[in-house]
Formats: structure tokens, C-alpha cells, sequence
């Protein structure tokens, strides 16, 4: 029997950050997981260049059934704590768009910056463990495994979601929650492209490739980023956001035109290129395919400007304003970033992360029902979570 004050399950952002910081406090802190080599997420995340936080990170970034539940490890543990930790560690990055910050090389610098405070802290990290059985006793918790027997005080699960099964996803972290009498909130994808119905497939087929800055809507909630077409679906950061407040059945209210109306655009058009057909004057604001799909979707004239009535450019407003969509679905779990639900709030402290009827049993970062927003949100959620636990398993 192999006795640890602190095992935790998963070594994946939230997963290693914790260990290290339980290790920073004396505590004897083993990691295992099940996968051959640790941060798989985080190596191929951010196009490898990993997304690690987020400047503008506040609570209301993130979605959970309880939206004070996040604010407490989020006010402790910031931002600005861990682009701290990446600067000591002589880490480049940069601001891509919107606050979010990338690693200038590559994101194993994340993930040796992970390991190296692990090893700092005396910490132990083994791979290829499989979880057979988890026991709770009044000493704590009996854990038996493919590398043998474990004991420890304090238990923490960072499993993550089911996003990226090809990563090794799983429901481990679910299940031993509802073992230990937790209650777990239905899970499905977030953050993910969606597919479209036959006939819209069919239309916007020709379009695969293209990206246009929009604005969407659904469910009051509304995005202003690039929205990228594929032979399945649409995809890009807007779509991937809204992904999140999107439900079955729901349609999505794309406005095409979120800078300047086509309304106006057009009226200027007609006084000062009054000859140039639309088709023309719409092409240099978007991509020619463009162009000519929406002409041929909405059967407008493709004449001079100067022959376009108040009728035809009100029409065209509201085609391009208030475009609806209603997505046949999303790609599920096998292209989604995050997982939306998992561990109820309820069910947790705040400030611990621990189970409120468990004593020693922590849940932190995706297992738990918090989802961020793109654009390193989840990551930031990762560390604020590991921190708070850290500090007290």
C-alpha cells in the first residue's frame, strides 16, 4: 500500500497546477493518470501554441447554474498571478485578439512550466494508471490501481469533460461524484462548430473556406467575431461561443453587416459609384463566393446601384442584419473545446473546492460545472480552481 497525503486524478492543467501547489505546502502529493504523457489538451490547444489566460477575465466570462460559484477562486488566484508564474519562467507570449494570450513558441512550454513546479514541490506524476476501485474510510481514501495500491487524506479529481475523447475524455470524474453521493448536472458539448440542415448545407456548400466578421445572436446572448464556413457546417470563434447558449431547436440571428449597415453602404454607393453593380460594391466588403450565394439565397437584383429602390435596399437590410439559421446540430464532443455542465456548484465550496458532504474529496476544473468562454477562460478556470484546492487539501 503506497500512502500519500494527496493523490490527485488527471494531469492536465488544473490537475498539475494543484499537485504543485499542495507539493509548495509540504503536502506528499502523487498525480495519476491514465493517459501515456501528461497536458495532451494543453499541447494541442491554441493551434499548439496554447491559449493559457485571458487579460479580461471577470466572472461573468464563464457559465455555470450558479454564477457567484466562481468568483471566490477567481479573486484569488488571477489572471495576472499566473502570467506571473509564465514570466518568471522567461516564457514568451503575446495578445492575439481580445486579451487572450498565447505562447510566443509553443505550448510545451506550458506544460514543462507545469512540471518543472511539480518537481519543485517533490511532487510525483505517473502515467499510464488505470483507476479500478475508489473507497472512502475514516482515514481517507484506498484507491486501487494498475500501479498498486494507494492511500491518501485528501483526494482531488481533475478528470476534465468529455470533449476531445481521442484525448482520452472520459465520465470518470462524473462517476465517482454520483458514487460519493453528488449530484451531477447533464453534460453536452460547448464551444463547437455546428452542422446545418440539408437544404442550407446545400446552399452555403459552395462557401467552405470563407470567413466573415458577424455578429450572432441566441438566447440573449450575442458575439462579434470571424464566423468560418465548412463543408459541414459553420464554425470560427462566433459560432464556437455561441455554441454554448445554443439549444436544440433554437436559431441563430447572424447580422453580416455588424460595422457599417447595408443600407448605408449602399446609399453611398448610389451617389458615388452609381453605374457599379451590386455584386461589385458588395465585393469589396466580403469574398466574391460571398457575394454571389447571398445574391442567388435572397434573389436580389444584381443591377447598377442607381437602379435600387428604398424596397430593395430595406429588403436587403434585414437579409443581411437578421440572417436566421437553424443548425441542424453541432459536432458533439468530437470537435468541442469544453464540456458544459458536470459537477454541480451546489454540491462544492467555493473557497476548497471540496464536496460539502465528503470530507477530502476536491473537484476542480472542467468536472465542474463552469464553462468559460473562448479565449482562455478555461484555462484561467483551471488554475484559479487548482489554486483554491491547493491551498487546502
Amino acid at each position: 500500500m503506497i500512502h500519500r497525503d494527496v493523490i490527485v486524478i488527471g494531469a492536465g492543467a488544473a490537475g498539475l497546477f494543484c499537485a504543485a501547489q499542495a507539493g509548495q505546502r509540504g503536502r506528499n502529493v502523487e498525480v495519476l493518470d491514465h493517459a501515456k504523457k501528461v497536458g495532451r489538451k494543453i499541447l494541442m490547444s491554441g493551434g499548439g501554441r496554447c491559449n493559457f489566460t485571458n487579460m479580461y477575465t471577470t466572472p461573468e466570462n464563464f457559465l455555470c447554474s450558479n454564477p457567484h460559484f466562481c468568483k471566490s477562486a477567481l479573486s484569488r488566484y488571477t489572471q495576472w498571478d499566473f502570467v506571473g508564474l509564465v514570466a518568471q519562467y522567461g516564457i514568451a507570449y503575446h495578445e492575439k485578439t481580445l486579451g487572450q494570450l498565447f505562447c510566443d513558441d509553443s505550448a510545451t512550454d506550458i506544460v514543462n512550466m507545469l512540471l518543472s513546479e511539480c518537481e519543485k514541490a517533490h511532487v510525483k506524476v505517473s502515467t499510464r494508471c488505470e483507476i479500478l476501485n475508489v473507497e472512502k474510510n475514516e482515514q481517507g481514501f484506498v484507491l486501487q490501481t494498475s500501479l498498486g495500491d494507494y492511500r491518501c487524506e485528501s483526494l482531488v479529481i481533475a478528470t476534465g469533460g468529455l470533449s476531445l475523447p481521442k484525448l482520452g475524455a472520459s465520465a470518470f470524474g462524473y462517476r465517482l461524484a454520483e458514487q460519493f453521493g453528488l449530484k451531477v448536472l447533464p453534460t453536452r458539448a460547448g464551444l463547437v462548430p455546428f452542422t446545418l440542415q440539408d437544404a442550407d448545407k446545400a446552399t452555403l456548400a459552395e462557401l467552405s473556406g470563407i470567413a466573415v466578421d458577424v455578429q450572432v445572436s441566441c438566447n440573449s446572448s450575442s458575439f462579434r467575431e470571424s464566423m468560418l464556413f465548412t463543408h459541414r457546417g459553420l464554425s470560427g470563434p462566433a459560432m464556437l461561443q455561441i455554441s454554448s447558449f445554443w439549444q436544440p431547436g433554437d436559431v441563430l440571428s447572424i447580422n453580416a453587416q455588424p460595422e457599417q449597415t447595408i443600407a448605408t453602404i449602399l446609399e453611398i454607393a448610389k451617389e458615388e459609384t452609381p453605374e457599379a453593380l451590386l455584386s461589385t460594391v458588395l465585393g469589396k466588403l466580403y469574398p466574391k463566393r460571398f457575394v454571389q450565394t447571398f445574391i442567388a439565397l435572397y434573389e436580389w437584383k444584381n443591377t447598377p446601384v442607381k437602379q435600387l429602390n428604398a424596397k430593395d435596399i430595406e429588403k436587403m437590410e434585414a437579409n443581411f442584419s437578421n440572417w436566421q439559421i437553424k443548425p441542424n446540430g453541432t459536432e458533439g464532443y468530437r470537435t468541442a473545446e469544453v464540456t458544459l455542465g458536470g459537477v454541480d456548484t451546489n454540491e462544492l465550496s467555493s473557497k476548497t473546492m471540496m464536496a460539502k458532504n465528503v470530507d477530502g474529496l476536491f473537484f476542480i476544473g472542467e468536472v465542474v460545472d463552469v464553462t468559460g468562454w473562448l479565449g482562455g477562460f478555461n484555462f484561467q478556470w483551471a488554475w484559479s480552481s487548482g489554486w483554491a484546492a491547493g491551498q487546502y487539501v
